[in-house]
C-alpha cells in the first residue's frame, strides 16, 4: 500500500520528464511552514509620526514575538501611498515584506496616482484589517467659525477663500473635504502635501486654514489651543472628544466618512503565510494591551478574515470611484 499523500511513480516520472515542474507544487508549503526566516518589513507610505505609522509600531511591538522575528517598520512616503504601494508589489512574494497602509492609500490612490490606473486586488492580496476609525475636522484658531455651520456659511461668503489640507491628492483627508464640499455646495481650495506631519505643521503655523486628519495626531495641539475641532466625520461622537459633533449632527445630515488600514502582501504569496500573518496580527491586536492601545487612539479592531477585508477592500473601491466621478477630482500626472 502507497503511504497517504504520496504521488503514483507514474506521475512523478511524467513530471520528472516534464522539466522538474512539479518541484514549485511540493515546495510551497514547505516554505510556508519555515516563515518567518528572516526579519519581516512593514512597509507604509506614512511618513514618521503619521497615523498609519503609529499603528504599524503598535503592531511592530505586538507581532514580533508572537513571530519570532524582528519586524521593521519602513517608512516609503510619496504619492499618497503608491510608492509603497508598487515597492511592496516587487517584492518576493514570500511574506517577508509586507504593506501596511491607510484603506485611502489602497483604494483612491490607485485610481488617482497611477499611469495607467493601477488594480490593488491584482498587485496585492489583502491580509487583515487592522482598524477602522473616523477624522476630526480641525480648523486654525484665526478660522472665524467654531463649528461646520459657522465654517459653511464662512465659505459661502468668500468661495475659494478657505483651504483644506490633506496628505495628498488621493489620501482619505482629500476625499473628506470633496465631501464636505459637495453636501455643503461650498468652494474650498484643496491644498496637497506628501504626508500628514507637513500638513499639519503647516496648520497648526496658520498657512492652511484647516484639515481632516486621524484624532491622536492632532489631539494635543486641540487640547493646547493650537487647533479647534470643529467635528467628527463619523456616525457617532469620538469617546476622545465627547462634546466635538459629527458633521450629521452639525446639519449635513448624509454626510459620513471613515477609514481603515490594513496589511496586504504581494501577490503570489502562499495562502498558508496569508493565513499565518493574519492570525498572528488578530492575536496581537486581541491582547489586552493592544486592546487598550487601540480605544486609547479610538480605533477599532473586528477580527476578519482575508477574504472578509479583500471585500472591503473591493467595496470601499467602488465607492470612492463614485466620489471622485462627483467631486471631479483629477488624476496626478
Amino acid at each position: 500500500m502507497r503511504p497517504t499523500g504520496c504521488l503514483p511513480i507514474a506521475v512523478l516520472s511524467a513530471m520528472l520528464n516534464a522539466g522538474l515542474s512539479w518541484v514549485p507544487m511540493l515546495a510551497a508549503p514547505a516554505h510556508a511552514q519555515s516563515f518567518p526566516s528572516k526579519p519581516v518589513r512593514l512597509v507604509t507610505g506614512s511618513q514618521a509620526g503619521g497615523g498609519t505609522d503609529i499603528t504599524a509600531r503598535a503592531i511592530q511591538q505586538a507581532a514580533a514575538p508572537m513571530l519570532g522575528m524582528p519586524v521593521i517598520v519602513e517608512n516609503r512616503p510619496g504619492t499618497a501611498g503608491m510608492v509603497a504601494n508598487e515597492y511592496v508589489a516587487r517584492q518576493p512574494a514570500d511574506g517577508h515584506v509586507l504593506l501596511i497602509q491607510p484603506g485611502s492609500f489602497i483604494t483612491i490612490s490607485p485610481q488617482l496616482n497611477a499611469v495607467p490606473r493601477w488594480e490593488t486586488l491584482k498587485h496585492l492580496v489583502p491580509v487583515v484589517q487592522v482598524s477602522t476609525y473616523d477624522l476630526v475636522l480641525v480648523a486654525h484658531p484665526a478660522v472665524p467659525a467654531r463649528n461646520v455651520k459657522e465654517l459653511v456659511a464662512f465659505a459661502r461668503a468668500k468661495p475659494g477663500m478657505i483651504s483644506f489640507a490633506s496628505s495628498g491628492v488621493g489620501s482619505n483627508f482629500q476625499l473628506a473635504g470633496e465631501l464636505l464640499k459637495l453636501e455643503a455646495k461650498v468652494d474650498m481650495l484643496h491644498v496637497a502635501y506628501r504626508g500628514s506631519p507637513p500638513a499639519i505643521l503647516d496648520l497648526v503655523a496658520g498657512r492652511v486654514d484647516t484639515m481632516f486628519v486621524h484624532v491622536p495626531t492632532v489631539k494635543g495641539h486641540i487640547d493646547a489651543g493650537r487647533l479647534r475641532a470643529l467635528a467628527m466625520t463619523g456616525t457617532q461622537r469620538n469617546p476622545l472628544l465627547p462634546l466635538v459633533p459629527t458633521i450629521a449632527e452639525s446639519g449635513l445630515k448624509a454626510y459620513e466618512i471613515s477609514g481603515i488600514e490594513g496589511i496586504l502582501a504581494p501577490a503570489g504569496t502562499p495562502r498558508e503565510v496569508v493565513a499565518r500573518v493574519n492570525a498572528v496580527v488578530g492575536s496581537a491586536l486581541a491582547t489586552p494591551d493592544m486592546k487598550a492601545s487601540w480605544a486609547a487612539k479610538a480605533i477599532e479592531f473586528v477580527p476578519n478574515s482575508p477574504e472578509q477585508f479583500a471585500a472591503k477592500v473591493q467595496l470601499d473601491y467602488d465607492r470612492t470611484t463614485a466620489l471622485i466621478k462627483a467631486a471631479g477630482i483629477k488624476p496626478e500626472r
